[in-house]
């Protein structure tokens, strides 16, 4: 049970519980309500004393590269073209699954200490991430990678991927327990039409949800059009592939149709604000497809584009970089939020699992120490959270149920460990 502190839900009410608690059974909530209520009713034989803190959902990252971590630093003040031409050489070279594995653990680390509680992450060497993650408790959303280079990393051919996923879709079943099976389609760029139609079909053929790159930037929609006379959506869209188990990554560039055709289809966009800025890529029209009627959920994308694999400051992102406009009400504190929670998990397809403080869901939620001067007073819990919270000041980090970091100590992790392994790899 955790108890003690404010408690906000992020449920459709944007209910706060003062002096509340959840209790968790098995990895799952059963119980939302005060203190005092659930104290009563339940014997807890695990606790976290949330006294003075705030407590919420945990934070759910809807597009990141982990294993990037490897690579933090090595490609900065470039364009995104620039960026690819540099980093698909380095992986060519650098991955393998025991280096995908040690660059995950960091990743995990950092993200445990931010408050992300989950991520879906596109990557090679998928497998190795996934033992990674599983090992020390974290939700890890991940799958087979589909993209269409010279030398990929791990040297499958296309139709080799294509069986080798197959198997391993086989093997994973379908969505349980706040995880589902998710298939990769890197880009229009990186894959043709035909390519990404057998995909599509793969993917749906499982129930898996598909994730790809699409509009991140200018230079990548012209290529598309040159190259197939479609924009990257508009491409999507006429291949069938738009819909609700279709997951954009970006969508930086795009116009009023390609809004309205995600409206309609009821694809989702994982916006990554700061990536999306330090890449020159451009600022992703977020408040239009918020009032066309689109889930947009959150990213860091990966540790070289972005750096930091800090949701909370994507959150302060997306709430300040659409205000630029001139409309202070583009992305309030509470939308920015929300992003980061459950329309994050809705993104994913997992709105009733998670996201959100609710009886029946997975226990994934973060404890939030507010004692520090940057945020005191509370007066509203959104705009600290938005505008004042820094990952630092995340106390203690729950997954399913598993404390995998309390008192700032992780539980689960030996930092000096996983960084040193690192650190041996660069």
């Amino acid at each position: 049970m955790v108890r003690g502190g404010d408690f906000l839900t992020v449920d459709d009410a944007g209910t706060v519980v003062r002096d509340g608690a959840v209790a968790v059974h098995e990895g799952e909530i059963v119980a939302v309500g005060t203190a005092e209520e659930l104290g009563r009713r339940f014997t807890a034989a695990e606790s976290l004393d949330a006294a003075g803190c705030l407590v919420l959902p945990g934070l759910i990252n809807t597009h990141t590269h982990l294993a990037m971590t490897l690579l933090r630093g090595r490609a900065d003040d470039v364009t995104l073209q620039g960026f690819l031409e540099r980093v698909l050489r380095w992986e060519a070279e650098l991955l393998t699954p025991k280096n995908v594995a040690a660059a995950v653990r960091v990743a995990v680390a950092e993200s445990v200490r931010a408050g992300v509680t989950s991520a879906l992450d596109m990557y090679w060497f998928h497998e190795a991430a996934e033992r990674a993650a599983r090992e020390s408790g974290w939700r890890l959303l991940t799958g087979p990678t589909f993209m269409d280079v010279p030398e990929p990393p791990d040297r499958l051919a296309y139709e080799d991927r294509m069986e080798w996923a197959r198997r391993d879709l086989e093997a994973r079943g379908r969505a349980r327990g706040g995880r589902r099976p998710v298939v990769f389609a890197h880009s229009t760029y990186t894959l043709s039409p035909g390519q990404l139609t057998e995909i599509a079909a793969l993917a749906r053929e499982f129930g898996a949800l598909l994730h790809i790159h699409a509009a991140e930037n200018a230079t990548e929609v012209a290529t598309v059009e040159v190259r197939y006379g479609k924009r990257p959506v508009e491409l999507l869209d006429s291949l069938g592939l738009l819909g609700p188990d279709l997951l954009l990554a970006h969508a930086v560039e795009l116009t009023g149709p390609e809004i309205a055709a995600l409206a309609r289809t009821g694809t989702s966009v994982a916006h990554c604000p700061v990536s999306n800025l330090k890449l020159g890529c451009g600022i992703a029209p977020v408040p239009r497809l918020l009032s066309a009627g689109v889930t947009v959920g959150l990213g860091t994308d990966g540790a070289v584009s972005s750096n930091t694999l800090d949701v909370l400051g994507a959150v302060r992102q997306a709430a300040l970089v659409h205000k630029a406009s001139g409309d202070p009400t583009a992305v309030g504190a509470e939308r920015a939020v929300r992003m980061a929670t459950i329309e994050g998990a809705r993104a994913l397809g997992l709105g009733e699992q998670l996201g959100s403080l609710e009886t029946g869901k997975r226990a994934d939620l973060i404890v939030l120490d507010l004692s520090a001067p940057h945020l005191r007073p509370l007066h509203d819990p959104w705009s600290t959270l938005a505008y004042a919270a820094h990952s630092a000041d995340v106390r203690d980090t729950v997954v399913d149920g598993r404390v995998l970091m309390r008192d700032r100590v992780l539980t689960t992790l030996d930092e000096e460990t996983v960084i040193a392994d690192l650190e041996a790899l660069v």
